[in-house]
């Protein structure tokens, strides 16, 4: 009976699952009703009822068999550093003001600057004042941070600079701080291997660990700059590190939308029947950014929209969307079934690529009334440049789940606004009853993960409008992630940080999963080598894209469903 189930549990379990820590248990009062049982829990003063309390009892809380965070010393290369500054501090002062930072722990900067630690802290505390998300800093809280933050000069090609970071480090009372290393290598990816290659040698990183200490290494992208160079990299990586020990970051795997899309997908039961060819026409992932190149005009010449956006994070958004249930929640069972996803992407050929790849390149146009230069125009873009600012492609996956759906990616930079979110379009109805009557009128269910900003997820249907009159439209059930869990949301860093740490690469990417990556990619830069762009490839600032990105989907009977931000 549901009644003498429910009688059954023993009480303690309702405080773990409501979060009663704090509270004292005063009364617990079941009783049943047919086939409904009702709940109330007394805190005293306070009373809780199932009737409108029900979801909080069923919190389900994960990672409680999850290794817990050892103290450890995080050495960063590339101290002096905008990344360092702008994201990696602020999102360890975080860290530690939220007490999730193992204890004891240091930091370490690494770089060729002189300074003192003292210096380096006042640099590090203007940086946070400036890019803390939460808009204030204690100070008080930052003096006690500010002293496990320590500066070792030197420099990366010297290898007697290691031997001495070596000696700075076994000066830790804490054995714990001496042996197990987190080095976070926020430095140029053509430095990557020669500093690995040097913490080798001066003992600081060992391929075969022993004992119950640990060194781990965090590698920032870009992952090479196509797939030879990037197994090339790989190589050299694992020639001194085991790759369990290699963390390779991206991000907008740490970005909390992105993270919930395995939660949404494997933990609501409705949706699997859907996540099929049998019901779902075509899907759009569109990462639009607002803004040009501006000054980053030198390294874009070299990137590209297809390696700066495409091989990193419009991939792994996709590889979440399709890929198969992992066996387990261990990080290799997931890393498993993504690789498997992105060696399902069916190669093109030259061919292909004229027919289901866009390129695009933006000139001046007005957005927000003012006048935006064309890339051309950009500092150390050349005058004659056709490197892709926007790219948008049509991609099918050869699985027995995703046989013939066709997966839309786009991205591009000075486009109206900066978005990014996943549309599921599902198939039409069959043209009978009110498809029949409404023919293009009746718009075809839609699910909207909105992964940046408004973030929440959006279900699209069909409804009667009230009157007298039989007039149907679109209608909206809305997920809000401000809504329903308030404002905090932590920043990426903060989570693969802690990750890292914490020995989990569930967020980081494998090596197989790099280069298969670049596999896609790469023949798609094949195929654009040596050819000038055309007219139709060229789109105004503030505008979608050029022509040739509906033309895409025109092609299919498909059309771009553009992002849409509410204030």
């Amino acid at each position: 009976m549901l009644c003498e189930r429910y009688l059954s549990i023993d009480l303690s379990l309702f405080q773990v699952m409501i979060s009663l820590e704090s509270y004292e248990l005063e009364n617990i009062f079941i009783w049943c009703s047919s086939d409904l049982v009702f709940i109330s829990i007394d805190r005293g003063n306070n009373m809780i009822d199932s009737t409108d309390s029900l979801d909080e009892l069923l919190t389900c809380r994960l990672g409680a068999g999850k290794r817990d965070v050892q103290p450890c010393t995080i050495v960063i290369f590339g101290a002096s550093g905008d990344l360092t500054s702008r994201k990696l501090i602020p999102a360890l002062y975080h860290l530690y003001k939220e007490k999730q930072l193992p204890q004891p722990f240091r930091i370490l900067g690494f770089a060729r600057r002189d300074k003192s630690d003292d210096s380096w802290r006042a640099e590090l505390l203007e940086g946070l004042k400036k890019y803390s998300r939460s808009k204030s800093v204690d100070l008080a809280l930052w003096t006690q941070f500010a002293e496990t933050i320590f500066y070792h000069r030197g420099d990366l090609s010297d290898l007697e600079a290691y031997k001495s970071l070596k000696i700075s480090l076994d000066q830790a009372e804490d054995d714990r701080l001496k042996k197990n290393l987190l080095f976070y290598l926020a430095i140029s990816p053509s430095q990557f291997s020669e500093a690995v290659q040097h913490l080798s040698e001066a003992r600081l990183l060992s391929k075969e660990e022993t004992g119950d200490h640990w060194q781990r290494i965090v590698v920032e992208k870009p992952f090479g700059h196509d797939g030879p160079s990037a197994h090339e990299l790989n190589e050299s990586l694992t020639h001194h590190a085991h790759e369990r020990q290699i963390y390779r970051i991206d991000h907008y795997l740490g970005k909390e939308t992105v993270q919930n899309i395995m939660v949404f997908r494997f933990s609501n039961f409705i949706f699997e029947e859907l996540w099929t060819r049998q019901s779902i026409d075509h899907i759009q992932i569109t990462v639009s950014e607002k803004l040009g190149v501006g000054s980053r005009g030198g390294y874009y010449e070299e990137a590209g929209a297809l390696r700066d956006m495409v091989q990193n994070h419009l991939l792994q958004v996709m590889s979440l969307i399709a890929m198969e249930p992992p066996v387990s929640l261990n990080d290799e069972s997931i890393r498993d079934e993504k690789v498997k996803l992105l060696q399902s992407i069916r190669p093109m050929t030259e061919e292909d690529v004229a027919s289901r790849v866009v390129r695009g390149q933006y000139f001046a146009g007005m957005m927000d009334g003012e006048m935006r230069p064309a890339y051309r125009q950009e500092q150390k873009v050349s005058p004659t440049s056709n490197v892709e600012t926007y790219s948008a492609m049509k991609l099918f996956v050869d699985n027995w789940r995703w046989s013939g759906v066709p997966f839309y990616l786009r991205t591009g930079k000075n486009l109206p606004l900066s978005a990014s979110e996943v549309r599921v379009q599902f198939r039409p109805v069959p043209n009978v009853l009110f498809a029949a009557q409404c023919q293009h009128n009746l718009d075809s269910n839609a699910l909207t993960l909105r992964l940046q900003p408004n973030e929440g997820i959006n279900l699209r249907f069909n409804g009667k409008v009230p009157g007298n009159s039989s007039e149907l439209r679109p209608v909206s059930m809305q997920f809000s992630y401000d809504t329903e869990f308030g404002a905090y949301t932590p920043e990426a860093y903060e989570r693969l940080l802690l990750e890292a740490v914490a020995g989990d690469a569930t967020l980081f990417i494998r090596r197989d999963e790099v280069e298969a990556a670049w596999k896609v990619v790469d023949t798609i830069r094949k195929a654009w080598e040596g050819k000038p762009l055309s007219n139709r490839e060229f789109y105004s600032a503030g505008t979608w894209g050029p022509e040739a990105a509906d033309e895409l989907l025109g092609r299919s009977g498909h059309r771009w469903r553009n992002p849409v931000i509410h204030s």
